[in-house]
């Protein structure tokens, strides 16, 4: 990992997460009831659920969200049907707007100083909705990063290696220099890996062990592994 000098990003599920207290008063207002924790404790599970179907290729990252979604809220003990249906319209109009992927961990931020500070560029690489850029700015991260490449902008989504040769043209990076981190093996590593990138998974639950992927559970582990890394050099 010495060699590195440009480090991708995904946003859902790496910088940003679903804010499961706005999913949940959606929910109430149809006339539901769930809780933030609830849906919380649901969502790494479904994740690597809709991660398996990906391998066949046979639906886009807008359609698989809103599965995803529906898939949560059944999940957290709420009956799919008119209500639920509505309450996620409700969302994803939100999330058209805004982005509803809008909670910030308080140790992303501190790590991209880490991983700033070891000499790396920094660059969002994730599959979105058109919106990423203003949410970044409203979030405070955008000054965190050299660029920030939305698939929805581009025309172009992973694990397709044209949306990494995107990136990496736009931030001037090399193959052979970049690590790409990303939430979903057969999207992020499948992708970095057929554009010539070195792909880490973050794992935080442990759901992927056996996989043949280098992972870590947190962007702050990464930062330790790297910095170890640039240590013994």
């Amino acid at each position: 990992m010495d060699h590195l000098e440009t480090l991708f990003l995904d946003a859902g599920g790496v910088l940003v997460f679903p804010n499961w207290t706005r999913v949940a008063d959606a929910v109430r207002r149809h006339g539901l009831t769930v809780s933030a924790d609830a849906l919380a404790a649901a969502e790494p599970r479904i994740k690597y659920d809709i991660d398996q179907g990906i391998r066949h290729g046979n639906a886009t990252d807008s359609q698989r969200a809103w599965m995803y979604m529906e898939m949560v809220l059944e999940k957290a003990g709420v009956t799919p049907g008119a209500a639920s249906a509505a309450a996620v319209r409700e969302l994803r109009a939100y999330h058209g707007e805004h982005n509803l992927w809008e909670s910030v961990p308080g140790d992303v931020a501190p790590a991209l100083e880490r991983l700033s500070g070891l000499g790396l560029k920094l660059v969002v690489v994730s599959n979105a909705n058109g919106v990423l850029h203003p949410a970044f700015d409203r979030l405070g991260l955008t000054p965190h990063f050299h660029c920030i490449c939305d698939s929805f902008l581009e025309g172009v989504e992973k694990p397709d290696p044209r949306f990494f040769r995107i990136a990496l043209d736009r931030a001037g990076a090399a193959p052979e220099t970049t690590m790409h981190v990303g939430d979903l093996y057969y999207v992020d590593v499948a992708g970095a890996r057929a554009s010539g990138i070195q792909p880490m998974l973050i794992d935080p639950f442990g759901l992927y062990e056996g996989y043949d992927v280098d992972r870590v559970r947190t962007l702050d582990e990464l930062a330790d592994r790297l910095s170890a890394g640039r240590a013994e050099v």
